[in-house]
């Protein structure tokens, strides 16, 4: 199969004839490039399984242009799903809801909840918009493997398994949106993202945060291996511990690079290394692409850890399970 990489008009006119012929498309988001299918068409959604590799029992997050696109998805629509929809829509947050009964099994994994999201990514939006039906999408990536956040991570990964990619430019925000589970009790958080905690308990007043072992996964990223390189990575606590990984690599034949902020990176001497940026936003965009490139240059990655809460403490979930959970 031949691969087409498309933009403007052409590329959202080329889209929706394969959606309508049941294919699966590659289209951008603000978070990450998303592998889409009509979420009604059954067998074009196990079309997104086959081209990524991904278990069965991994449910899949359904994209919408407006409001009006949640008819037919979900049974109801939460009071506290509503004020979160109404805050953070359209924006890097998915919302589970009580699924309705048009959304096929394989979109939910079997599940009687489905995770609806809203795209800000102008692109994402006329794209869906053309379709005419909401769009089931994961990551547009090889199953395990790092998600894209350009048109040519995702190439690399789905040439030849995908007729289309359509070209939306480098995303914005650079992470899977957050999860938050509004079906239960107590507003869970399954996945986080850019919207943080602390900016969805301003709107909820009490959200917690899933820790514990997952039997059943309700949400993407929460049961498999993830976002991993092609090479071993480790995880370094601090500056000193990750040089000192770095050496140690170095000294038995390894092709290491670190991977830290540009403060760190001042101390690091000649080591090679990629620089994600100061701020949480600078981090959190290019995290994916600097896994990306290390991959390509080394074969040995030295993530620093950039903390533990805000924003970063979401990147350094993906981060984390791409490193096994192993720090230096």
């Amino acid at each position: 199969m031949e691969t087409l990489v498309l933009k403007g008009r052409e590329a959202l006119e080329k889209g929706a004839e394969y959606i309508a012929d049941g294919q699966v498309v590659a289209f951008p988001t603000e978070t990450v490039y998303g592998l889409g299918a009509d979420a009604f068409n059954e067998d074009a959604v196990k079309k997104i399984f086959e081209a990524k590799g991904r278990p069965s029992d991994n449910p899949l997050i359904v994209h919408i242009a407006d409001k009006d696109g949640l008819n037919g998805l979900v049974r109801e629509i939460p009071d506290g799903a509503k004020a979160v929809m109404d805050r953070f829509m359209p924006g890097p947050i998915t919302v589970i809801m009580k699924k309705g009964e048009k959304v096929p099994e394989s979109v939910t994994a079997g599940l009687d909840t489905v995770g609806i999201r809203m795209p800000s990514h102008k692109v994402a939006r006329a794209f869906i918009r053309e379709c005419g039906t909401p769009i089931a999408a994961p990551s547009a990536n090889r199953s395990t493997h790092i998600s894209p956040t350009s048109a040519q991570h995702v190439f690399e990964d789905m040439e030849g398994r995908i007729p289309l990619i359509i070209d939306g430019g480098d995303c914005e925000v650079g992470i899977e949106s957050t999860i938050i589970d509004m079906s239960t009790d107590v507003p869970t958080i399954l996945r986080p993202g850019a919207i943080t905690a602390q900016m969805l308990a301003e709107v909820l007043g009490a959200v917690k945060t899933f820790s514990g072992k997952v039997v059943v996964a309700k949400a993407p990223g929460m049961k498999y291996k993830h976002y991993a390189p092609k090479c071993e990575t480790v995880v370094a606590a601090d500056a000193e511990s990750a040089k000192s990984a770095y050496d140690e690599a170095l000294a038995r034949g390894a092709r290491p690079v670190i991977i830290a902020r540009s403060d760190t990176c001042g101390l690091l001497g000649n080591r090679t290394r990629i620089d994600v940026g100061g701020s949480e936003k600078e981090i959190c965009r290019n995290i994916y692409a600097a896994l990306h490139k290390g991959e390509k240059i080394a074969d040995f990655i030295v993530c620093e850890h950039f903390g533990e809460q805000g924003i970063c403490g979401s990147v350094m979930n993906r981060v984390l399970k791409s490193a096994g959970g192993k720090i230096v």
